[in-house]
């Protein structure tokens, strides 16, 4: 979900600044007399010594009574939005580190990436299997993982999931010492150029 509000306000951020830009370029460099076209009446800025906003603009309506209380609130909503978003950006996506019952009362810790690079190994030495990502989230103590596979041609999505759940997740579930291991698996298929046929 973050990935997609991040695609989205990005896109929305560069369409009203791209068009921001455009709209101040074309009053600054005053290209409606230099090349022969004439801008709406609405349009805010048709010439090199127009100002952004006038004196009119700006204390159109301070002497209102909503007008600072909105202006406030629509700040203290716009400060929230910025937080949520730093703070979302922030948060560790991937685990670093797992802990895991040694039996000796102390633990041990195991890297994750290592535990993620030798699942995603297995997973692709499974039959139908090209390719295999694996990204480990959640807590130390009850991770879960994602897991992305790439499948062949040929391969059997059902027989790839179930022998994925089956070998080199239960032995990675294992070898950590977990109780449990929940997965996410996305299927894709390779891409690949079609044959031609004689």
């Amino acid at each position: 979900m973050l990935r997609t509000v991040n695609r989205v306000l990005i896109g929305l951020v560069g369409l009203v600044l791209v068009a921001l830009g455009a709209a101040v370029l074309i009053g600054g460099l005053d290209l409606p007399r230099r090349w022969g076209f004439w801008l709406p009446s609405a349009w805010p800025w048709s010439g090199p010594h127009d100002v952004l906003l006038s004196d009119a603009d700006r204390t159109k309506w301070r002497s209102d009574g909503w007008w600072w209380p909105v202006v406030i609130a629509v700040l203290a909503v716009l400060v929230l939005l910025c937080l949520w978003w730093l703070l979302a950006q922030l948060r560790r996506r991937r685990l670093r580190e797992l802990l895991v019952d040694s039996g000796d009362g102390e633990g041990a810790r195991l890297r994750g990436r290592a535990l993620e690079d030798a699942l995603a190994a297995e997973a692709e030495d499974l039959d139908g299997v090209d390719r295999a990502h694996v990204t480990l989230r959640g807590r130390r103590t009850a991770p879960h993982a994602r897991v992305g596979l790439v499948l062949e041609a040929h391969a059997e999505p059902a027989v790839a999931l179930d022998r994925l759940r089956t070998e080199a997740l239960e032995h990675a579930r294992a070898s950590a010492g977990l109780d449990r291991l929940p997965a996410e698996v996305r299927l894709r298929a390779v891409r690949h150029r079609a044959r031609r046929v004689t």
